[in-house]
Parts: structure tokens; sequence; C-alpha cells
């Protein structure tokens, strides 16, 4: 496969470069191409690096994911696979909020509550967080996100039910993977109707997983924690993941 910061051959007009992928134009304006990069960051990009053929990787979960989320009735911003990195995607006015739906508490919730790593959250916490690196993407309060006119209340109770309905279907499916979804972060946008539909990936890079088969703390880790923590081994966690979606997918 190759390395991947930049694609071998153009796609078209390059519109915006994020830490984890390249977005492109096509001819027709109401449809993207998504590049995913093997660039790696953490805690706001302080931390940067590359993990080999996570591009792949993460584009092979993103897609498996999408269908499955699809096939439950899920809008998303996919239409189809074109290549080992790139997929075809709906252009959409994304709302500048990032979802984080929260099963067990780990990473910023424990450090800033005092929870205790791994307890179950009943029912699961839904939080919002606003998409702005220069500010370091705070956690909002509803009532900030009403004064800073981000999203209109109505949008918010409906990105809320969305990632409570993701976040079934996901737990469901990684339950059948033999490992815990612990944490997730979505990003939706709308498309040219209006609508909100999911955009963004779902992969190691966004979602919090643990593997059910060990109760080593270290080795059950099988997502970008294990470059956050420099834990080692974060290519082969990474291809477990896909592994483990890859087999659960023909079942389905």
């Amino acid at each position: 496969m190759v390395s991947g910061t930049s694609p071998s051959a153009p796609l078209g007009e390059k519109l915006y470069e994020g830490k984890a992928k390249i977005i492109y134009a096509t001819d027709d304006p109401a449809v993207l191409i998504t590049y995913f990069k093997d660039d790696a960051t953490a805690f706001n990009a302080q931390k940067r690096g590359q993990i080999v053929d996570k591009g792949p990787i993460n584009c092979a979960i993103s897609t498996y994911l999408f269908r499955q989320l699809e096939a439950a009735g899920m809008a998303t911003h996919w239409l189809e696979t074109t290549g080992d990195r790139t997929m075809r995607v709906k252009a959409l006015q994304i709302i500048p909020l990032e979802v984080v739906v929260r099963n067990l508490a780990a990473g910023s919730l424990c450090k800033q509550t005092g929870l205790p790593l791994g307890q179950r959250l009943e029912p699961p916490l839904v939080e919002f967080y606003y998409k702005n690196d220069d500010l370091g993407d705070p956690l909002l309060t509803g009532d900030r996100i009403r004064a800073m006119a981000i999203a209109s209340e109505e949008q918010v109770a409906t990105l809320r039910r969305l990632a409570l309905s993701i976040n079934q279907v996901l737990t469901d499916f990684f339950m059948g993977c033999a490992i815990t979804l612990v944490d997730f972060k979505l990003e939706f946008g709308l498309d040219s109707q209006q609508q909100v539909l999911l955009g963004d990936e779902i992969s190691p890079d966004t979602c919090r997983l643990w593997d059910q088969t060990t109760d080593d703390e270290t080795q059950r880790v099988l997502d970008k924690d294990r470059f956050r923590q420099d834990l080692g081994q974060v290519e082969t966690a990474y291809q477990r993941v896909l592994e483990r979606v890859l087999a659960q997918s023909t079942k389905n």
C-alpha cells in the first residue's frame, strides 16, 4: 500500500486538509472525495506521528460501519468507496459540534470528574464539543450552544437522538466482534435538502475500543489510545479491529 500523507495521483481540487483526511472536489458540487491519510495526531495536534497503513485501514472500517448504519436506517454521507484510501461522500455543511457518546467512563471524563476508568454509564452520556482547534475543542453546555448560535435547539435534539441510535447499532455490532465500544466521536452536517447526515469517519481514530478477549488494561486497547499513551503495537491493534469488523460484516 502506498504511504500516506497525500495521494500519488491528483484527485481534483483540494478543498481542505485536516489532521487525518484530505477533501477533494469532483465534477459534481454535491459530491466530494475523502482521502484517508496515515498521519496521526493527539492532544489537539501537540503530538504528531504516522501509523503505517492507517489510511487504508480506517477507510475500510468506516466503509463497513457506514454500511451497517445505512442498513439500520441511519443516513450518512457515504456514497461508495473508490480505492483503498478514498471514498465518495455527499457534500455537507458541517455543524461545528463534535458529538461524543460515552458508554463507559474513560479519557477526559475520568480526569475531569474522578469517575473510575471503565465505570458503566447508564444511560449513555452524550456530550457536545465546539469543533474549533484554536479554542481546544471545548465542552459546551446547551446554553452556550444557544448563545453561540452554533445550532438550533431542534438540531441539538436531533443530534442527540441520532447519536444514541447510532450508539445502539455500533454497540451491538462491536459486541459481535468481541469488542466493547467505550466511547466515540461523531460529526454531522446538512445536505442540500437541509437533512442532518452523519459525516466524517468511524474508526479506531474516533472510537475508544476495548478487546473483550483480555482483561489486561494495556493489551485490551485497540484504538488511538495506543498512540496517545505510547503503548506500542498501534498498527497491530488497528489491523485487529479491521479483521474483526470484516468477519462480523460477512455474518450480517
